[in-house]
């Protein structure tokens, strides 16, 4: 008798247990669909971002994601590396429409405490196209600001992006500055502006041009619209970098707009819409850009189809010793 009792007793217990196991099951999966719930939203996801385009050519060149590289490389010689390379998925660009993904020079200019960081593309052997400038300033006290400011043949007028900080504007750096109460980042830890304030600094000029390249580098075919933006998305949703109302700087930005070069082929397949097959017949919206009551004085400038008679980089005319690139 004491032995069914027992018996029983050590059925009825195991009962129990399975009883709250399965109880427990159930309630660590509604947890789990809660949770997947919770992370499917907009505030926690970045899938759920539509992609957007401005419809240019700049479309192929995520500024957000430079502006990133930039931050974290040594020298201006690694961040031109990194950003042309395939496996980081930066570049996409295709200006001469050859159906390759082009090359992308680094050129600087240093006036003062000011630095132009011109990243630029050779579209046809004599025509260059620059893509977009990187201004880095320092003020009286010494803080450096930087932004990256998309050339408009590119991106359009005033597209202009910048690392966010709860830190304000104190006062009037120098005459070049618009005095604003705007939060402003101070970049002066990153190591690339280490780089440029160095008394060993010297101007860096690229040394690869139309149909001579690093031998570590090769061209490959651009992707979609859409699947370039699948792989650098998670830049458009960063808190980190913004678009900017406006160009800090305006004084130091015209004065690198006396030597911006531009590229009649490129502006012929804009207008033709030459580019346009990239978005491979689908519509996106267009981002919405930043209001501002401040704009930049626009440069007297004549129309133009004639590619700009700036004078390129003497240093493009030496030839490294890599075999030319058929194009």
């Amino acid at each position: 008798m004491n032995l069914n009792r027992q018996r029983l007793k050590q059925i009825t217990t195991n009962q129990g247990k399975q009883a709250f196991n399965l109880k427990m099951k159930h309630i660590i999966f509604s947890m789990l669909v809660v949770l997947l719930t919770i992370l499917s939203l907009p505030a926690f996801s970045q899938s759920n971002k539509k992609p957007e385009a401005l419809g240019l050519p700049g479309d192929n060149l995520n500024l957000y994601a430079v502006l990133e590289v930039f931050q974290k490389s040594p020298t201006l010689e690694d961040f031109e590396k990194s950003i042309n390379d395939k496996e980081v998925k930066i570049n996409n660009l295709d200006l001469n429409n050859d159906k390759l993904v082009d090359y992308i020079q680094v050129v600087s200019l240093k006036n003062g405490g000011s630095h132009s960081i011109i990243l630029r593309v050779a579209v046809t052997e004599k025509e260059n196209q620059d893509v977009a400038v990187i201004e880095v300033n320092k003020d009286r006290a010494d803080n450096v600001v930087v932004q990256i400011i998309g050339d408009e043949n590119l991106y359009g007028e005033n597209y202009v992006l910048e690392p966010a900080s709860n830190q304000t504007v104190q006062g009037t750096p120098n005459p070049g500055y618009i005095k604003d109460d705007r939060t402003v980042y101070y970049a002066n830890s990153w190591p690339v502006v280490s780089h440029l304030y160095s008394p060993r600094f010297s101007v860096y000029i690229s040394p690869w041009h139309w149909g001579y390249y690093p031998s570590y580098w090769y061209s490959w075919a651009p992707l979609f619209y859409y699947d370039y933006w699948g792989s650098v998305s998670f830049y458009f949703t960063s808190s980190f970098y913004y678009r900017a109302p406006y160009i800090r700087y305006p004084v130091h930005y015209l004065s690198y707009k006396k030597v911006r070069n531009t590229s009649a082929v490129l502006i012929r397949n804009r207008n033709s819409g030459g580019y346009n097959a990239t978005y491979n017949n689908r519509v996106f919206s267009k981002p919405i850009a930043p209001a501002s009551n401040r704009t930049m004085r626009p440069t007297r400038q004549k129309p133009t189809d004639q590619p700009s008679r700036k004078p390129t980089n003497k240093a493009q005319k030496s030839k490294p010793s890599h075999p030319k690139r058929n194009r």
